[in-house]
């Protein structure tokens, strides 16, 4: 099943990556441990991953930072 978008945004308050995969009206929130300082691409590949752990497939194009 492919994912409309995928966010990235950092989650201060527990301090770690927030992934928010959105396919339709559904959204899924997943956080990841990658570190504060991580790269651009280190964080796509990371929001990639986890969106195809969930079962879902993502264009690299369709992935945002907020």
């Amino acid at each position: 099943m492919k994912a409309d978008r995928v966010e990235i945004s950092r989650d201060e308050t527990g301090k770690q990556w927030l992934i928010r995969i959105q396919v339709g009206e559904e959204v899924i929130r997943r956080h990841s441990a990658e570190p504060k300082d991580a790269g651009e691409a280190v964080l796509r590949a990371a929001a990639i991953k986890t969106a195809s752990d969930e079962g879902y497939t993502i264009d690299p194009a369709n992935v945002v930072f907020k």
